[in-house]
């Protein structure tokens, strides 16, 4: 069985709801329920990040981009990616997007001290604010490329699709989205109220 370790209202929602569109079985492990949660993330990921996914065969996967990779091309019949090899290219380009620009200033923005070699509260608010602004754009950027890569409805939704969906409801970028680019910003509501993911999203981000 697939062990996912993460906690609410992180990027673990991303690889949860993608287990569920491979209607596989698996457990999902708190790393804030217990210490003992924490400890056995770290023996598996030194730097305690998540999500982290540890295989049925026991061999562990990290970074989100790899984890939805995989479970798209393991279990062909959830159309996590493409069949066709062009569109399949511009999924697997549009998560390596998120990762690298918006996933990475959101690091910036929760850990700014581990970005500043002297964190006084002047240097962190500073490096916060940019980089937001700089998340914010990213976002702009990604609904240009890639709006034509996402789920319209009339199919079963990808990775890319809910990688967008979790990634963007943090450090405000929903609400810039939705005055800056709000057919985008349509489109991830959409993704959101998919019968297989609510229930997902629901859990990390109750109402």
């Amino acid at each position: 069985m697939y062990q996912l370790y993460g906690h609410r209202n992180s990027g673990a929602a991303a690889i949860e709801a993608a287990l569920e569109l491979c209607e596989i079985p698996y457990r999902f492990i708190d790393v804030e329920a217990s210490p003992e949660s924490a400890q056995a993330l770290e023996k598996l990921n030194p730097l305690k990040q998540i999500p982290t996914l540890q295989l049925p065969d026991g061999s562990v996967l990290t970074e989100s981009a790899a984890i939805l990779i995989h479970l798209g091309l393991t279990f062909p019949q959830s159309n996590l990616l493409p069949d066709d090899v062009a569109e399949r290219d511009q999924a697997i380009r549009g998560l390596a997007f998120i990762v690298s620009n918006c996933y990475a200033a959101i690091g910036i923005i929760d850990y700014p001290e581990r970005w500043l070699d002297e964190s006084d509260e002047k240097s962190r608010q500073n490096l916060m604010a940019g980089a937001r602004q700089r998340l914010h754009w990213s976002w702009e950027v990604f609904a240009d490329q890639f709006s034509g890569e996402l789920y319209l409805g009339d199919e079963a939704p990808g990775a890319l699709d809910v990688l967008a969906a979790v990634v963007s409801r943090w450090a405000g970028s929903r609400e810039h989205l939705r005055i800056t680019r709000p057919g985008f910003y349509a489109w991830l509501e959409r993704i959101d109220r998919h019968p297989t993911l609510a229930p997902v999203f629901a859990r990390h981000w109750p109402t």
